[in-house]
């Protein structure tokens, strides 16, 4: 614990992106309305130490865009899943409790994932690291708690589908045991009712060199999936109001996969990937 309050520091000043998102919530809609204004700044990635955190329910594909804005900023993504599947393979002293709680589609406890990110943080800043994205932490308000505690996060960022169509990714994520890449064989066509909109997404296929290699997660079941959904229906959705009441939540409805989404998000958070690739260059 003492590691983590170490490591989580304040970051040395105010960003652009803290005054970008003002102390309230803000919906995909009212992001762009702001956008829309020119009352706001673009974000500068020059310089700064971006302390991002991504929510959202099991599947809703966290990891994808946390990944995608992690090359884009150039600071490291931080996935606690990741973390934790890490140690799953190891022979380290977690991996069988971890195995269990795994299996049971069971949230992770507090001290296991901080002992965790503990660790990881240590790692980066022997790199030399700076700022970060976390993706799956904080889970728990009393998560959220500490994570404040011990530093100022600029933005939080809640990607949102609905239920069935979460259920449907999750059925469809492979992995290549050979090159380690994520696909998705699903073809999503969920058509909208009683006012929700239309979602279509289309499958993630592998190479031809992956197409005999690819596994499924042990947790990728339909009664694993549904009991995840549930527990993090029921606990992790009061962090979305923690944060909401900080004015610190921007709340994203995913309009398709990733060809739809990713230019909608980029619009929604102020950034544009081509002017910040060339200042990356530069």
């Amino acid at each position: 614990m003492a590691a983590v309050t170490r490591l989580f520091r304040s970051s040395a000043s105010s960003s652009s992106a803290a005054a970008y998102f003002t102390r309230r919530s803000l919906t995909t809609a009212a992001a762009t309305e702001l956008r829309s204004q020119s009352c706001i700044p673009r974000i500068d990635p020059k310089g700064r130490n971006f302390q991002w955190v991504f929510l959202g329910c099991p599947g809703v594909g966290k990891g994808t865009y946390a990944s995608r804005l992690s090359a884009l900023l150039g600071v490291p993504h931080i996935a606690t899943g990741d973390l934790v599947r890490e140690e799953l393979s190891s022979s380290g002293p977690l991996s069988k409790q971890l195995e269990e709680i795994v299996n049971q589609g069971k949230l992770v406890s507090d001290e296991i994932i901080i002992n965790l990110l503990s660790k990881r943080l240590e790692m980066g800043e022997t790199k030399g690291e700076s700022g970060f994205i976390l993706d799956g932490f904080p889970r728990t308000v009393r998560q959220a708690e500490i994570l404040t505690e011990v530093t100022d996060i600029d933005l939080v960022v809640n990607l949102k589908l609905p239920e069935n169509v979460l259920l449907e990714k999750c059925l469809g994520r492979r992995i290549c045991s050979q090159c380690g890449k994520n696909f998705n064989v699903a073809t999503i066509d969920v058509k909208g009712e009683n006012g929700t909109r239309d979602i279509s997404m289309a499958p993630l296929l592998p190479p031809p060199n992956c197409v005999s290699k690819l596994t499924t997660r042990s947790d990728d079941t339909e009664t694993i999936v549904k009991e995840r959904l549930r527990i993090y229906n029921e606990k992790s959705q009061p962090v979305e109001d923690f944060y909401r009441s900080q004015g610190k939540l921007m709340e994203f409805d995913l309009p398709g996969g990733i060809p739809e989404s990713w230019p909608k998000l980029l619009e929604a958070l102020n950034l544009d990937e081509n002017e910040d690739k060339q200042s990356a260059a530069a």
